[in-house]
């Protein structure tokens, strides 16, 4: 192995430089960088020395994390088997050489019998429609340089993935998370609408999970949405989403007992509300998240300034009939539905997603719970991992487009462009299965 020079220390560095660092966190830019620097991150660090040049560092599972603003942030996160003490994230202009960094947690988890540290780096201050780079530092060692891209608060391209929960080591969902994102390289960030596990505790599932979308999740940012598999014990019962509240540092919402279990984002022109539907499951805990969302989901929309709003949901609005029970009458969900679907319609909502159910539904504009030519657009998102749900749904007399049956997996695209929102499902064949065009 060559030589290396190793990152210059934060005693020294403060002894030797810290005018420089004043003038930095003043928001003086770094020579030779783009303005993202002015403003980023403290503490700021100049390239004084070459980084390592080492590439072994022990960083599993590195992933983009969505923030409320992705044109001047991000969240880097990754797993580590032991403690990374001074661990940061640097980061510079794409082929740039000086860079500015910010220090990670580091912080020891042992959930489902690990004994792992968790990391987490917060980045500020980047230019909109930017291209970085990004890369992990502890000690002597660091990961390879890796992309970041920031929105540019234009046009923008996302992938949305339905339930992914498997039965096969999520091959499956490796397969449809891979097919979509080799098929859809300009992608800017990517969608989970819950159960991403089949069960929250396993931690295996979630290694497998994080395993199929290698590449993808460490290249552009990643928005989940909590489900209920996410809340199951290894011996299916309920418990506090620990797993997945630890695994993604998501925006926070100004809730005390809840935060972060919902929240809001900001990507090009469109706004995204983040509803967590697992009251049922969250209320054997701790009670309070269903009145508390109706309060916050009314000003999160007003407040937002975006031409667009999106609302994204792990349950369903609608009520579906189920083959041979027939004491189950189609209709609208009397908590989802009835509770949240006013809210969309007084708040102006463009499109509201859903999944749950295993199944791809489109039902067109619904206003006021009828078929309308205005109002919230319903899409129910399908699925994306081998856990199906064959010949159980009675059609829904909302549904206008429903999947070929029995279904496989699916996975959907969303263009946003200054007037239109383009939202297509593909089959994992790339097959278009529904093709919806909103104008505005």
């Amino acid at each position: 192995m060559k030589d290396i020079q190793r990152p210059i220390s934060r005693r020294k560095f403060l002894t030797i430089a810290g005018s420089a660092l004043a003038a930095l966190a003043g928001g003086c830019a770094l020579s030779g960088t783009p303005a993202a620097v002015e403003n980023a991150a403290k503490p700021l660090r100049k390239a004084v020395k070459t980084l390592t040049g080492d590439t072994s560092l022990d960083a599993d599972y590195i992933r983009q994390i969505i923030t409320k603003d992705s044109q001047t942030s991000r969240t880097i996160m990754w797993h580590s088997p032991y403690e990374q003490d001074g661990a940061e994230v640097v980061w510079r202009a794409a082929g740039g050489e000086e860079y500015v960094s910010v220090p990670a947690s580091n912080e020891h988890y042992t959930d489902d019998g690990q004994d792992i540290y968790l990391h987490s780096a917060h980045i500020e201050g980047l230019s909109k429609g930017a291209s970085y780079e990004y890369r992990i530092i502890a000690k002597d060692s660091g990961t390879e340089w890796m992309p970041l891209k920031t929105d540019s608060g234009k046009s923008f391209k996302a992938l949305i993935f339905p339930d992914t929960q498997c039965s096969d080591g999520y091959v499956t969902w490796r397969d449809v998370a891979q097919d979509a994102w080799k098929r859809n390289p300009d992608t800017d960030f990517f969608i989970n609408m819950g159960d991403l596990v089949d069960n929250g505790e396993d931690h295996n599932q979630w290694n497998q999970w994080l395993t199929g979308v290698d590449g993808m999740i460490s290249s552009i940012p990643f928005a989940p949405i909590m489900g209920n598999h996410e809340t199951y014990t290894l011996d299916w019962k309920t418990r506090w989403p620990e797993a997945y509240l630890k695994l993604f540092d998501l925006p926070e919402n100004g809730s005390r007992e809840f935060n972060r279990h919902y929240y809001s984002y900001d990507y090009g022109d469109v706004h995204f509300a983040v509803v967590n539907t697992q009251w049922d499951e969250l209320n054997d805990f701790k009670e309070g998240i269903y009145d508390e969302q109706l309060e916050w989901l009314p000003k999160d929309l007003a407040a937002s300034k975006k031409k667009w709003k999106i609302v994204l949901l792990h349950r369903d609005v609608l009520r579906y009939g189920i083959k041979k029970r027939p004491e189950r009458i189609p209709g609208i969900s009397e908590d989802v539905g009835r509770g949240f679907m006013p809210i969309f319609d007084k708040y102006g909502v463009d499109v509201v997603l859903t999944a749950h159910l295993h199944t791809y539904r489109n039902r067109g504009h619904l206003y006021n719970f009828e078929p309308s030519s205005h109002g919230p657009y319903y899409i129910l998102t399908g699925v994306a991992g081998n856990v199906r749900y064959p010949d159980l749904w009675i059609d829904h007399p909302l549904d206008k487009t429903v999947a070929p049956q029995p279904e496989t997996d699916n996975y959907l695209t969303l263009e946003a462009s200054e007037n239109t929102l383009h939202f297509q499902c593909f089959l994992p064949d790339g097959t278009i299965i529904d093709d919806v065009t909103l104008r505005k």
